[in-house]
């Protein structure tokens, strides 16, 4: 099973299924390091923790300095973008946020700028207007400290796409993480070259879904589990080509050796790959893994590029 090299790129570290709490109610001890364990004898070999606010970007590179293999990302979710104007000085917000990204780059830790985008499901939590203009002004920090953007985008392909056009020159790249939408939102985004699709659970719950995943290359991919969310059910289309499984309990019975049942975590992201590789018809999933793992590194490890994603490079998978 290790023999294959992934990375997770995003990990919901900062969640309180981490700390053992659900629903308000301790469980069991916080464990990342029992979950980090499992990690890397899956083969998982980097994992970037996603920040969604100032204070949870702050914990993300706390978190992601306790191991040479944890890296984070430093920005604000579409849904708690109100921050900015509820902070009383926007501004100051902003420049906080550019401190911590530099003081992560320092320290080697962040590695994008996010999780920002636009999510219109849940518009109780930020008015679209709100949305927009502060996804917009991401891109000023992305700009600013030269990082790749993790970005978000759900059920707003359209202002989604109009704003990444108006803005996809200021940045390295991105990548349009945990994708749930349909062919012609695939479609959009795969229009923009330095903007990538990032598959979880959440991807490929439907026979819809695993018909638009079919059309996503395999160069423009990368695979994430979203943990502790978006596993891949027994419900779930993709589940067919799940080939790997773990032992689970359920959180009051919890046991350290174990995953616990219905929390997702970055072991599982081996079940992701599995998926996509059954889905499209891809027999050599150890090729499979290292694209992925170069597509990954070319835009968030892009010193770390071995000999062989150079050779990617050379044959003109080029994201810039």
């Amino acid at each position: 099973m290790a023999s294959l090299r992934m990375i997770d790129i995003a990990v919901n570290f900062t969640d309180n299924m981490f700390k053992g709490i659900y629903n308000g109610r301790q469980c069991h001890a916080a464990d990342i390091p029992a979950v980090l364990t499992r990690a890397w004898s899956s083969g998982v070999d980097r994992i970037i923790v996603t920040g969604g606010s100032l204070e949870e970007s702050k914990e993300a590179l706390a978190i992601a300095e306790t191991d040479g293999r944890l890296f984070c990302t430093v920005g604000v979710h579409p849904t708690r973008c109100k921050e900015f104007e509820e902070s009383g000085d926007p501004e100051r917000h902003f420049q906080a946020l550019l401190s911590l990204a530099k003081e992560g780059i320092e320290k080697g830790k962040v590695v994008a700028i996010g999780e920002c985008g636009l999510d219109y499901d849940r518009l109780h939590f930020c008015q679209p207007e709100i949305q927009k203009k502060y996804f917009e002004k991401q891109f000023e920090l992305a700009e600013a400290v030269k990082l790749p953007m993790f970005l978000h985008m759900r059920a707003a392909a359209e202002d989604f796409g109009e704003i990444f056009s108006r803005n996809k020159n200021r940045i390295i790249a991105g990548v349009a993480h945990s994708f749930t939408g349909s062919a012609a939102d695939r479609d959009k985004l795969l229009l923009f070259d330095n903007l990538f699709i990032g598959i979880n659970g959440c991807s490929l719950k439907t026979a819809e879904n695993l018909d638009v995943l079919k059309a996503i290359p395999i160069e423009r991919m990368m695979i994430e589990t979203d943990s502790p969310y978006c596993e891949i059910k027994s419900t779930h289309a993709g589940i067919n080509f799940v080939k790997s499984m773990w032992p689970s309990k359920k959180k009051e019975k919890y046991e350290q050796d174990c995953t616990v049942k219905g929390r997702n975590e970055p072991c599982l992201v081996r079940q992701v790959l599995e998926v996509v590789a059954g889905c499209k018809g891809v027999a050599d999933i150890d090729q499979l893994s290292k694209t992925l793992y170069h597509n990954t590194c070319r835009v968030f490890f892009p010193h770390d590029l071995d000999s062989a994603a150079d050779a990617l490079l050379a044959s003109g998978h080029d994201i810039q």
